[in-house]
């Protein structure tokens, strides 16, 4: 029988013309985040399982790729669940193993860090259109600045990356995980019951006001209290003015800071942004990341129709390994969505210059095969990219498909 021809499921195989687009990504993100500062990294796709399944990861620890134990650590007859059967997995995004890694490093990495990171991630999620169990992330992070200088330059590099690619007109959406919880206080709602109320607050941009109050009283929460906590969401601009007014209705339920921290990232962004787009006050952004601890944020484009990147500040994850509070904070772009933007646009790669194709016809030896393969090598040496193929019988198709991939030099010889 013969052996399967197509990936895992949950998996793809990536063809010429997309990698093309991934590797033009990936210099771009390099290029721009190197101006800001920032400073890559590597980590392992394997990571310890107590640190993927420590209740940091959210609903993604629900889908880890477990790692069998090897060798005598195996025990398959005294095994009682899982626990006793793996002891690593594969990693389920980058910021856990960020975290591990920096408090493996702090002693060797300047205060504050700026990380940047770019790798393969792994869910063990339902396959589907766009979704799949094995995909690219894009981070940058700033450990150790408990300031809003981190947010300021997370944005606004972030944004920066997006208009150097082509994109404009974007929104970035910014909030507070602690508005979020002064606003639940404020209407009453015990703290035991924020994460049912922020699940469904979270559905605000595709069932609208009502139907997040629906949802609430649907759920048993008391209406009056549900009555108090939607007279929140009012519409209004989503600029400093608005932060202002919620912070003065919030009062003492409100951290003190929070409201001038927010109004100055906003400011600071405007008054820096390098291109065309909207940064406005969300007070329904929840971010669904259960260890953000303050600013969150995320940006939108009309063109996908939802988030194409997203992030927030993490103060206690860190603390979970060292035992020490470290401020941190960190903006990810979705990269596979990108590279599926730019595909349905159709966008190439601007071709590098001096690319040549040398088609050499099939009865060329000898010397004369020598004397062109040494003239390829003067041609690379000299800073072309250089093809050397033998010529097909349909020299037209083969032709067209050079062209096609940004041959513009196609040179022919014959015996």
């Amino acid at each position: 029988m013969a052996l399967p021809r197509k990936p895992v499921t949950g998996m793809k195989d990536i063809l010429p013309d997309e990698m093309e687009i991934r590797n033009y990504v990936q210099k771009k993100v390099r290029e721009t985040y190197g101006r800001y500062g920032f400073t890559e990294i590597e980590t392992p796709v394997v990571e310890h399982i107590e640190n993927l399944s420590s209740n940091q990861g959210g609903e993604n620890e629900k889908l880890i790729f477990r790692i069998l134990k090897r060798g005598e650590k195996l025990n398959l007859s005294e095994a009682r669940d899982s626990s006793d059967l793996t002891d690593s997995g594969l990693r389920y995004d980058l910021t856990l193993p960020l975290s591990r890694y920096y408090s493996n490093h702090m002693n060797d990495l300047p205060n504050p860090f700026k990380a940047l990171q770019m790798g393969n991630v792994f869910r063990a999620d339902r396959p589907q259109k766009g979704r799949f169990r094995q995909f690219m992330q894009c981070d940058i992070d700033i450990l150790g600045d408990a300031t809003n200088l981190a947010e300021i330059e997370l944005i606004l590099a972030t944004t920066a990356l997006l208009i150097n690619m082509g994109f404009t007109g974007f929104t970035v959406k910014i909030s507070d995980r602690r508005f979020l919880k002064a606003m639940a206080a404020w209407s009453g709602f015990p703290e035991e019951d924020y994460d049912r109320i922020f699940i469904i607050l979270d559905k605000m941009d595709k069932i609208g006001a009502e139907g997040v109050k629906a949802e609430l009283t649907g759920a048993g929460f008391d209406v009056d209290k549900v009555d108090k906590y939607m007279s929140l969401f009012t519409s209004g601009d989503g600029g400093v003015q608005r932060i202002e007014k919620l912070g003065k209705i919030l009062g003492e339920s409100l951290p003190d800071g929070t409201t001038e921290s927010l109004s100055e990232i906003i400011s600071c962004v405007n008054a820096a942004k390098a291109g065309d787009f909207n940064i406005s006050f969300e007070p329904t952004l929840v971010r669904g990341m259960a260890y953000y601890t303050g600013t969150i944020f995320e940006i939108t484009i009309d063109e996908f129709g939802s988030s194409i990147a997203g992030g927030g500040r993490y103060d206690g994850m860190v603390e979970r390994f060292t035992g020490v509070k470290t401020p941190a904070c960190g903006f990810s772009i979705g990269f596979e969505r990108i590279i599926t933007m730019l595909l349905d646009r159709g966008y190439k790669v601007e071709g590098e210059e001096g690319r040549i194709a040398l088609l050499i016809d099939k009865k060329i030896k000898g010397e004369r095969l020598s004397s062109i393969m040494k003239e390829a090598a003067e041609l690379r040496k000299g800073g072309s990219t250089v093809l050397v193929s033998k010529m097909m019988k349909n020299k037209k198709f083969q032709k067209d498909n050079l062209s096609r991939d940004g041959y513009t030099d196609i040179r022919e010889y014959f015996e």
